[in-house]
């Protein structure tokens, strides 16, 4: 009788088909033993034909599984107690996560090992993992839909008069190495689930919304789409002198346009959550997710430094036309207020990147709408807090619902910090909590 089954060893009675989710569990952990013919009890009662059901394995194994996991399986056949058995000897695979090719990488697709058993990972699980061994960005590595269509991006390379098929998919880096899409297809994909949230208020805080719209589908359809709703709402005044008119609208054209594409082009998707636009009568604020790239400093990028977080992502939208260099959008940004006295303002705060584009017909101040008895840095502090607030609530109301645990991590806060934001997202209405102690969940309240 052999031991009993741990988390390198399963037992297997008799071959079953589903035996691919213990080589997929072994491969994306530390790898592990699966012996056939060996009862759940560690009791040995051999198998008739080890030779078929070795080849049946690997048949199996071969077609159901990718990527190809079989350089990383060793099949023979073994004696134990006397008995024939077959054992499947898995490694840990070098280009994980392994998944079960006709469910994807869902789920119901991605198994690991934990203790004597093969669970299904999370989608969370997925893609760090995805991250961990890729080595690579975000958007270069697989996309965990692979049932990916592409009308929006082609119609657009249409209208530009540019080809699109599977060369040029290569080339833009919308299929990987591996022949499967990456993360820049399924962001330029019409199955994108990012959304692009723009929210238009009365007066210069949040204290009345005038209307709510989220925009859906492939980015490049939201770039147009949104872009269009801003455009409505860039109203027109005119100003008299003498005889002469002359007419204004409230934000500059290419301000709003660059500031857009900005805050598309350059977040962090891996951060879960959308893009977040507010208009108030007197700025409009473009909410980027992920802050800064490691090493870069604001004072840098008006240096003229550029590091693109989506390389891939800037060179597609170089190639449309959407953007004419890299690293120019502040720049032109600020040039479109060069004869405004107000200007644009930059602001970053752990996790997000914030552009705040004033109203230059507005008569009231727009930059130091927040202000605390501290003076200045009293100021800046308290915007920041605000900043974290809108990431969070964004992230609470697609979950439903938010941990401290994931405010610190999203927020990259101590728990103090992470609970004084949670605390008074509660007290302003936002949220509630549900339990207590560093357990508790905080619920939306719709």
């Amino acid at each position: 009788m052999m031991n009993h089954e741990n988390d390198i060893i399963e037992f297997k009675q008799e071959y079953v088909p589903e035996i691919r989710k213990e080589v997929i569990a072994f491969a994306n952990a530390d790898g592990g033993i699966i012996l056939i013919g060996v009862r759940k009890d560690g009791t040995v009662v051999g198998i008739e034909d080890p030779d078929g059901i070795m080849l049946q394995a690997a048949n199996s194994l071969k077609d159901s599984i990718a990527p190809d996991v079989m350089p990383f399986v060793a099949i023979r056949t073994i004696e134990l107690d006397r008995k024939r058995v077959v054992e499947i000897k898995v490694s840990t695979g070098t280009n994980r996560p392994y998944y079960i090719r006709e469910k994807g990488l869902k789920p119901g697709g991605v198994y690991v090992r934990k203790g004597s058993s093969s669970q299904p990972m999370t989608d969370e699980g997925i893609r760090e993992m995805i991250i961990a061994n890729s080595g690579r960005t975000f958007e270069s590595t697989r996309s965990l839909n692979q049932n990916l269509t592409f009308e929006t991006l082609s119609k657009e390379m249409r209208i530009r008069d540019m080809e699109f098929g599977k060369p040029q998919m290569l080339t833009m880096k919308l299929i990987g190495d591996d022949g499967l899409y990456t993360n820049l297809a399924y962001l330029l994909s019409d199955q994108c689930e990012t959304t692009t949230k723009v929210a238009l208020f009365q007066g210069a805080d949040k204290a009345i919304f005038r209307d709510r719209k989220e925009f859906f589908g492939s980015i490049l359809r939201q770039l147009e789409d949104v872009y269009q709703f801003l455009d409505l709402n860039n109203k027109t005044k005119a100003f008299f002198t003498g005889l002469n008119r002359t007419d204004r609208r409230d934000y500059p054209e290419e301000a709003v346009r660059e500031a857009l594409l900005n805050s598309i082009t350059h977040r962090d998707y891996s951060v879960g959550g959308s893009n977040l636009i507010n208009i108030y009568d007197d700025r409009i604020e473009f909410v980027s997710l992920g802050g800064l790239i490691q090493g870069l400093e604001l004072e840098s990028i008006f240096l003229g430094v550029s590091r693109s977080r989506n390389p891939n992502l800037a060179a597609v939208l170089y190639r449309m036309r959407l953007i004419e260099s890299y690293g120019t959008g502040i720049e032109k940004i600020q040039r479109a207020y060069a004869e405004s006295g107000k200007k644009p303002e930059f602001e970053t705060a752990k996790g997000v990147f914030r552009v705040t584009l004033p109203n230059r017909n507005e008569d009231n101040t727009v930059l130091d709408n927040i202000t605390t008895s501290k003076g200045k840095e009293g100021s800046r502090q308290r915007r920041d807090m605000e900043i974290q607030k809108e990431l969070l609530l964004s992230y609470a109301k697609e979950k439903g619902e938010v941990t401290r645990k994931e405010t610190e991590k999203l927020l990259d806060v101590g728990s103090t910090k992470a609970f004084k934001i949670l605390k008074e997202l509660c007290e302003e209405g936002y949220l509630k909590a549900d339990g207590s102690g560093r357990l508790s969940k905080y619920v939306i309240i719709e």
